[in-house]
């Protein structure tokens, strides 16, 4: 074989190799990405039930419900929308009625959130800001000044 010819083989072989490497590496990405939603953009658009999702916003005042002995349920709401959430475990310390939260998790059937994860905001003066903005949206951010 000649040289030239090794070269074009080395340089398809190599191309080859790097575009598995990039298929492999933007599937794992694929699998692991997890989109964020406010309610009221579950209602416009109803995300895959299989789908892990994060949905934010306020906990709406007298919505928390103890079900059982590590279960809870609430309904998390952006102002115009709201949306029910189960949740099975420990809650953080931070978590109350009229505090912002995100809930990662699915959506059932039944358009019931199933929660595996909730995250409460951790000082005063920090939100996420996805939450922010879909507050924003609505008209019911009362921030402090922000612009």
């Amino acid at each position: 074989m000649k040289p030239k010819h090794q070269r074009l083989l080395f340089i398809i072989v190599s191309m080859a190799f790097l575009c598995t490497a990039t298929l492999l590496t933007m599937s794992a990405f694929r699998a692991n990405l997890v989109f964020f939603y406010s309610p009221s953009d579950i209602k416009m658009q109803m995300p895959e039930p299989q789908k892990t999702i994060r949905v934010g916003g306020l906990i709406k005042t007298g919505s928390i419900e103890h079900t059982s002995s590590d279960g809870i349920s609430f309904v998390i709401t952006d102002g115009n929308s709201d949306i029910k959430v189960s949740y099975r475990g420990i809650l953080p310390n931070l978590f109350r009625e009229g505090q912002g939260c995100i809930a990662e998790g699915n959506i059932t059937q039944g358009n019931e959130f199933v929660a595996q994860k909730i995250l409460a905001k951790h000082d005063e003066k920090y939100m996420p800001k996805e939450v922010v903005d879909a507050l924003k949206r609505s008209g019911n951010w009362h921030g402090d000044g922000e612009k």
